[in-house]
Formats: structure tokens, C-alpha cells, sequence
């Protein structure tokens, strides 16, 4: 298979050159693309989802070898979590390339969060597929660079993920309402809502107030996130 100017010139900005251009090709296949002789990138993101996953854990555990299990989850949830993956595949112009189907790309597709961290995973898996783990590790850690260094400061609580979310969007700060309590008083449970201005909400239960708001914030954060 030959590949288009397009993404030969991407080859270049992504740093690698495909043995396999026609993983390439599927990895930038949308399903609004897909057809009995076109295969989309929805199992290459599930694959390239993972391999993600265990590059990030590897890089952070050498980059701190006394951090707890509680401190490495929030940095690796902020380094593999839709938004930074979107915010690489814009680095490197993905969106450009995407083949996507005519409704798709008239509602902005190229730009869409959801579909373009779905889209550089799958960019990730066909790299793994087509030169091994090594090769996909390199091309995650340039791409990733110095975020990897930096994700703490990334790997903000829930509330204030939830907060900086909606000033972004121009959105009231959203509130907390405690739903239920229940329990005796030594021992109490409360039942949480965390609510914007939209309308959007989530509930969660924990022992204190804090924790759930916080599962709250969470649960809210990754519904939007998910649903953008």
C-alpha cells in the first residue's frame, strides 16, 4: 500500500515509518469511515489503550522509586486520560489526517477531544503492531516528553479537575449538595451530588464528606470527558 502526501508528511511528525503503512491507514479510519472494505481504528484504540497504560506505569515508577501506590495513580490517570492524549494528538496535527464521514466532519470532528485521544491511541497500537513494544515506547515518551517529567503538577484532586473543567467553558463553579446521610453519628455515610450549571450531575458514597465529594467530582469529570 502507498500512502498519501498527507500522511507520509504525518510519518514525519509522529517519527516513525511505517514497514506496515496500511496500519497507519486504519489507525486514522474513523467509523463514520468504515465500510466492508475499510477497516475503522476502534480495536486498534482498545490495544493502543493499553499500551499506553503500561508505558506510562514503567516510566513512572523509574522516574520515582519511593512513591506510593496513591501518589502514582492520579499522575498516571493525568498522563493517560483523554485530554492530554487530544492535546498530543493536536501537537502533531492528527486531526488533519483523519478520514471521517461527511456528517462527522461537518460537526467538527477533526477537533473533537473524544476523537482525537480515541485516534492517537490507535495511532499508538498500529506503531506497536507494526515495529514491537520498543518502538512504541520511543514514539509515546518523545511525543509525551516532558509531561512524563512535569505530571505532578497535572495530577490535581477530582474537585479542582471538575472546577478548572467548567471555568474553561465559561460554566458557573459547580456545587456540591449532600443528597443522604446515613450511619450512626460516630460512623456516618454521605451520598454526595456534585452538579454544574448544565444540569450535569453525579453521585457518590463515602465516609466523609470530603471523599465523596471528591468520587463525586471524579465520576462527574469522566462523564464529560467521555461524552465530549
Amino acid at each position: 500500500m502507498k500512502l498519501s502526501a498527507e500522511l507520509r508528511a504525518f510519518q514525519d511528525r509522529l517519527g516513525h515509518t511505517f514497514k506496515r503503512p496500511d496500519l497507519l491507514a486504519r489507525a486514522v479510519t474513523h467509523a463514520s469511515m468504515s465500510s466492508a472494505n475499510r477497516d475503522d481504528n476502534q480495536r486498534l484504540e482498545f490495544l493502543g489503550d493499553r499500551v499506553l497504560g503500561l508505558v506510562m506505569a514503567e516510566a513512572l515508577l523509574a522516574l520515582d522509586e519511593t512513591a506510593t501506590e496513591g501518589q502514582l495513580a492520579p499522575r498516571f490517570n493525568a498522563l493517560v486520560r483523554k485530554e492530554t492524549c487530544a492535546d498530543v494528538a493536536r501537537e502533531i496535527d492528527l486531526g488533519a489526517v483523519l478520514r471521517l464521514g461527511r456528517s462527522e466532519m461537518l460537526s467538527g470532528g477533526r477537533r473533537k477531544q473524544a476523537l482525537l485521544g480515541d485516534a492517537i491511541e490507535a495511532v499508538i497500537a498500529a506503531v506497536y503492531l507494526d515495529d514491537g513494544f520498543e518502538a512504541a515506547k520511543a514514539v509515546i515518551l518523545r511525543l509525551w516528553g516532558a509531561r512524563v517529567h512535569e505530571v505532578e503538577k497535572d495530577a490535581r484532586d477530582p474537585k479542582t479537575a471538575l472546577q478548572e473543567w467548567a471555568q474553561a467553558r465559561g460554566l458557573k463553579p459547580p456545587r456540591y449538595e449532600e443528597v443522604k446521610r446515613q450511619g450512626p453519628d460516630h460512623a456516618p455515610v454521605f451520598t454526595i451530588a456534585a452538579r454544574l450549571s448544565t444540569g450535569d450531575y453525579e453521585a457518590a458514597t463515602a465516609g466523609s464528606k470530603r471523599q465523596a465529594e471528591q468520587a463525586a467530582a471524579a465520576a462527574l469529570l469522566s462523564k464529560l470527558e467521555t461524552s465530549e
